[in-house]
């Protein structure tokens, strides 16, 4: 943990994930960071200028250092029209105007979010869904920027520290949220973090930092024991006092046992756990009509803001990792810091 933290200059090894979604506040993000961790802004779904806008929001609460995820755009799988209309049909709620952004445009939006991280003097970014082009980790490295990958496997691990990675999150089966797997393998890619740590560790020579299932002490000292360099925890963060997570929400995540998780397809379009509700269940015989990520995505977002706004837990996404178990109050960061470092 000791060349970690010297190297980004950050008391902890605690890197709170960076959920997309909007969740995750400048607030939220400050405060990890002002209480020895590394805050994490997530730029998915997000508009250039206003992560630009987020960013400068961090910076004016605390000079601690922080980190900003990036999406890494991938292709986008041809879309049958009968499966279009299958969903439409489906749906509570659709998109009024059924605008999905192409590759180019996720591309342009990426290159501006790239620019405007080396702009702003960002300390650290990641990357999640790929591993960024050989120019794209160059302009960076050049700027002094610390560079993070996500892997599932040991072979995504093994690449993205080929390529230039300063560290790899290892993110196991665990974890809630968007699975980060990006190479062809021939398993499901579903290791457990554990497994997947004494994979990795004796072959990786960059820092190594732990996601999935990560709640509290206990867990964090086990994935640091053996050979994880930090870890990564979003579950628990999701239920803190700074997040701008919903009502129902957060009251799902301290209702919810682990075993009431699971990977589901049905809203983005790409694997993800969270908590399993009535939409889940009556739409999973249909997981294999879903349509590619993030089209999916797109045409569930009505639906699941039209949820949170009524306060229906069962048609949201309720992104959340096995751990959520052990989650039994809504606490502030700084309570939830102080529990992850007292000895």
């Amino acid at each position: 943990m000791g060349e970690f933290t010297t190297l980004l200059q950050i008391e902890h090894g605690i890197i709170q994930a960076p959920m997309a979604g909007g969740a995750v506040t400048p607030q939220l993000v400050a405060a990890v960071s002002q209480y020895g961790g590394l805050g994490s802004l997530a730029s998915g779904y997000v508009q250039p200028e206003k992560m630009r806008q987020q960013i400068r929001q961090v910076q004016q609460l605390t000079s601690r250092p922080f980190q900003v995820n990036v999406f890494v755009p991938e292709p986008i799988s041809e879309t049958k029209t009968e499966d279009v209309s299958f969903w439409t049909d489906r749906l509570p709620v659709i998109p009024e105007a059924q605008i999905i952004p192409s590759e180019e445009e996720l591309w342009k939006d990426y290159e501006q979010k790239i620019n405007i991280l080396q702009e702003e003097e960002v300390p650290a970014v990641s990357f999640t869904f790929a591993c960024p082009n050989e120019q794209t980790i160059h302009h960076l490295k050049q700027k002094g920027i610390f560079l993070i990958g996500t892997a599932t496997t040991k072979e995504e691990a093994l690449l993205l520290e080929e390529k230039g990675m300063d560290a790899v999150v290892l993110q196991g089966s665990e974890a809630g949220g968007h699975r980060g797997t990006f190479l062809p393998s021939k398993g499901d890619a579903l290791q457990g973090l554990f497994c997947l740590i004494s994979d990795v560790r004796s072959v990786c020579h960059i820092p190594l930092i732990a996601a999935g299932g990560i709640t509290d002490r206990t867990t964090m000292s086990a994935a640091l024991a053996l050979g994880a360099d930090a870890v990564q925890i979003g579950t628990r963060f999701l239920a803190s006092q700074e997040s701008a997570a919903a009502d129902v929400y957060k009251k799902a995540l301290l209702q919810a046992e682990g075993s009431e998780t699971a990977m589901t397809r049905l809203f983005s379009g790409k694997k993800a756990r969270g908590i399993v509700n009535q939409w889940m269940e009556e739409e999973r015989r249909n997981e294999d009509r879903v349509l590619p990520y993030p089209i999916q995505h797109v045409w569930t977002t009505p639906m699941r803001k039209a949820a949170a706004a009524a306060g229906n837990p069962e048609q949201m996404a309720l992104w959340a990792g096995q751990g959520v178990g052990r989650i039994l109050s809504i606490l502030t960061v700084e309570e939830i810091m102080h529990e992850l470092t007292q000895k």
